[in-house]
């Protein structure tokens, strides 16, 4: 389990371990490691070090990796000859307006499919829910500080977040299965919403007032975004989300129900699971 003291790391060794599932963690921080408190003894390796990997990955059959896409070239140079994979991407691979993130994403994909080994790829729009995460939890800190909701284009775009819980549930199905050679697959929640009535929600699951949207341009909005950094206990929106924010980000689940079983909860459901100890 590459990855494993992140979020979604965590999330997936937590999930194994209660099936009664054996789990090598592979972590760069062995430290960091030992204060999760979730056990199993580690293997340490930096993912930028070919032989260390291949001293952590040596005799796995089935390897996970939650970290980011990037690192599927060097996972799969360093694992052993017969096993199979579950790597976690992002939809950001589908953006208009390409960075580091996507290409990286893109390029991870890209070995993968080429390596012709067995496994997949998935692609989860925006997590949410996860023990510590920072979006949703983010966006209510900072609408608990503005009278109004400033969205550009009014929040029309789509977006379509998934639950962590639906993450998990998506890599311990993707683990199980055999896979015949390489695929991608896009996972997400039930359904797309326009950026407004997902704010909306979190309004309501965060316990606060309805605010109004107030449409501004998008260029006024990155302009801001850079002041903003400064105002002290304002979480920090900077341009590229704000710009990311004009497309929409809306993809179709069955192939994700098709192949791994999975029916993601909804969006309600969701926040109220995050915001259920606010």
């Amino acid at each position: 389990m590459i990855g494993a003291s992140g979020r979604s790391g965590q999330a997936l060794v937590r999930a194994l371990l209660a099936r009664g599932q054996p789990v090598v963690p592979v972590v760069r921080d062995a430290a960091r490691w030992a204060a999760t408190g979730l056990g199993p003894d580690c293997r340490v390796a930096d993912l930028r070090d070919p032989l260390a990997l291949a001293a952590a990955l040596a005799g796995a059959g089935r390897v996970a990796s939650t970290a980011h896409a990037r690192h599927a070239p060097a996972v799969l140079a360093a694992a052993p000859p017969g096993a199979r994979f579950v790597f976690l991407g992002s939809t950001r691979k589908f953006t208009r307006w390409p960075d580091a993130h996507g290409d990286g994403v893109l390029a991870g994909e890209r070995a993968l499919l080429r390596s012709g080994r067995p496994g997949v790829m998935l692609h989860p729009t925006m997590i949410y829910g996860a023990e510590g995460e920072d979006n949703v939890r983010r966006l209510a800190a900072l609408l608990r500080r503005l009278p109004v909701v400033p969205l550009p284009g009014g929040g029309g775009a789509l977006v379509q977040p998934i639950h962590q819980s639906d993450v998990t549930a998506a890599l311990l199905a993707a683990l199980s299965r055999d896979w015949a050679g390489p695929s991608t697959l896009v996972i997400a929640g039930p359904e797309a919403v326009r950026y407004r009535d997902f704010v909306a929600a979190i309004v309501a699951a965060a316990g606060l007032r309805p605010r109004p949207v107030l449409p501004v341009p998008a260029a006024v909005l990155m302009l801001a975004a850079v002041p903003a950094r400064l105002v002290p206990r304002l979480p920090a929106i900077g341009p590229r989300e704000v710009r990311r924010l004009l497309e929409d980000k809306a993809f179709d689940i069955a192939p994700m129900q098709a192949e791994l079983g999975l029916v993601p909860i909804g969006l309600r459901q969701g926040l109220a699971m995050t915001f259920r100890d606010r």
